[in-house]
Parts: structure tokens; C-alpha cells; sequence
């Protein structure tokens, strides 16, 4: 049963970048469904991922090995204290790494086969950014327009692309330091400014596609289901609904740019009126303000949070 108070629900999952650390401290202290996500996570994993996101410092949580195992439970730990309260979606959709909390969500994916998936997905992830180095930039107060030329400048001479479109006037870019430099300077002269994102590697671009291939076989050996809710992808804005459509994501969005603002105007074409970011920090919350000012967003990564929400949703 879903109690929304008459708002069709969208959860988005936040993906890196949103980490941080003591992420988890609060959620574990105070909830006993939480503890029992990250005690599975642990037996899986043989990795005490509790410690992490209580202990750990923002060093370790930029190793995209960790991050993502550590984020994923997380963000399932508070999908599991908001469904305990009787909070579940209409749709779902997530960003980047958070896509993985939203097959979990619409149970296309079990909890202990996702954070497997992920574990390995960061580590292949975090191998592929050592024998390709680079880096992720947000390019802030221009067109999408005009940072897609400049990677296409800067690309002359470094593999440097459009990566994450996430709301107007915020986009991110991935590639080689080089390429990256290239942008920041085109970016400056045009009136806008970057900033770098702590982040292991060039993700969403094609110094990823070793990676993509490595991953592709696991997500093919993957036990995947139906989706019971429809899920916006990451690489389309486009909803899955069918397994096969959650392993093509799946595989597809490791070199494939995050069309977020496209996915969240989607959602909203969809019916939805309330979009809940699961997971730390407000990141999602933010860029839904700037994609749309119809849509109402809000975040649950803090027991204030959880309760306002609950008061705004109760029947």
C-alpha cells in the first residue's frame, strides 16, 4: 500500500559524488531494518561496509570500489525504512550508480545480487581508471549546447565528452586531464566555470569501454526480473519495464552520457508530483529545483527528513 497523500511518488537514487563521510551514522543508530540491510551487504561481500559509512573518511570513500558497494547499501538501507513505513514509488529512477538502488527498488534486481554486481562493477570501474587515467568536471552556467562543442574542441587532441546532462546549466564532462583542462579554459572564456568532482575515473566516457565489456558479462549472467515499477533510464530518459530492457540499461550506461534532465521531465510527463532522493546528501533534490519548479523534491538521508516526509505523505 502506498501512502502518498494523493502525490503520484518518483524516487531517485543519488549515484558518486553524493558520498560522504558518516553517511550512514543515523540510519544505523536509530534503525533496525538499516542494520539488517548492511549486515546482508557484509555477509556477501566479506566487507564491513557498517564501518565504512560510519568510520571511514572521504579518502576512502572516493575509491570507486568502495564507494559504490558502500552507496548502494546506503541507499537500499533507507528504501528499506521507507518501505517498513509504508512509502513505496509510482516510478523510479536513479543517477549513475544510483540506477543499481533503483532496480533493487522495483525488485528487478535482489538486494545481495546488486550489491555483488556493483562491488564488482567498482572494481572493474576503478581498474579500468588506472590504466586510463582521468577525471569528471562540472561545467556550471553554460548551455548544453555549448559545453557538447567544446568536448568536441578539446576532443581534437584528448578524449574529453559530455557525460552527466543534469539539469540546465549544469553539465558534467569526463575524460583525459588534458581534455578536461581544455574544457575548463573554453568554459571560462564563454562565462562559465568547472568544477572538479571527486570521482576515481572518467566515467560515462569511452576510456570506459574495456570496462563496459568486462561488465556486460556479468550483467548477462545477472538473475534479472521484470521491473514492478517503471524505471527511467539513465542512457534513454526513456522507461523499462521488461528484463531484458534492465540489462541493456544496465550494460549501456557505463560509456553512455546520464540524460537527467531529460529523465526527470519524463517522470514528470509520467504524473509525477514528488520526487523523494533516497540516499545521502540533497544533490537530486537540487537539480529537480532547476529542472522544474511544478515538481515538489525532497531528500530522506536524515531522520528529520524521514519524519517531514512521512507527515507530508500520511493519509
Amino acid at each position: 500500500m502506498v501512502r502518498s497523500g494523493g502525490s503520484r511518488i518518483a524516487f531517485v537514487f543519488p549515484g558518486q559524488a553524493s558520498q560522504k563521510a558518516g553517511m550512514a551514522a543515523e540510519l544505523l543508530d536509530g534503525e533496525s531494518a538499516a542494520r539488517a540491510v548492511f549486515e546482508r551487504a557484509s555477509q556477501v561481500l566479506g566487507l564491513d561496509l557498517a564501518d565504512i559509512c560510519v568510520r571511514a573518511d572521504d579518502h576512502l570513500l572516493s575509491r570507486t570500489d568502495v564507494t559504490q558497494p558502500a552507496l548502494l547499501t546506503t541507499c537500499v538501507a533507507w528504501l528499506s525504512v521507507l518501505r517498513e513505513r509504508g512509502v513505496l514509488p509510482q516510478m523510479v529512477a536513479g543517477h549513475s550508480l544510483g540506477e543499481f538502488s533503483a532496480w533493487v527498488a522495483t525488485e528487478a534486481l535482489d538486494f545481495e545480487s546488486a550489491v555483488r554486481l556493483v562491488r564488482r562493477r567498482g572494481e572493474i570501474m576503478e581498474d579500468a581508471a588506472e590504466r586510463n587515467p582521468g577525471g569528471m568536471s562540472a561545467v556550471i552556467g553554460l548551455a548544453d549546447r555549448q559545453v557538447v562543442e567544446m568536448c568536441a574542441e578539446a576532443g581534437r587532441s584528448a578524449v574529453v565528452v559530455a557525460a552527466n546532462f543534469n539539469c540546465p546549466g549544469q553539465v558534467v564532462v569526463s575524460g583525459q586531464p588534458e581534455g578536461l583542462a581544455k574544457v575548463g579554459e573554453l568554459a571560462k572564456r564563454a562565462g562559465g566555470r568547472t568544477i572538479s568532482l571527486r570521482v576515481s575515473g572518467a566515467f560515462h566516457s569511452p576510456l570506459m569501454e574495456d570496462a563496459a565489456r568486462a561488465f556486460a558479462a556479468l550483467v548477462a549472467e545477472a538473475p534479472v526480473q521484470d521491473p514492478k515499477a517503471p524505471v527511467v533510464a539513465n542512457a534513454t530518459a526513456e522507461p523499462v519495464s521488461d528484463a531484458a530492457g534492465v540489462r541493456e540499461a544496465m550494460t549501456k550506461q557505463m560509456t553512455s552520457p546520464v540524460l537527467w534532465t531529460a529523465s526527470v521531465r519524463r517522470l514528470i510527463e509520467d504524473g509525477a508530483s514528488l520526487f523523494v532522493e533516497v540516499g545521502p546528501g540533497a544533490v537530486l533534490t537540487n537539480l529537480t529545483a532547476r529542472i522544474s519548479a511544478d515538481a515538489r523534491a525532497v531528500a530522506v538521508g536524515t531522520p528529520e527528513q524521514l519524519q517531514e516526509l512521512l507527515e507530508e505523505v500520511k493519509p
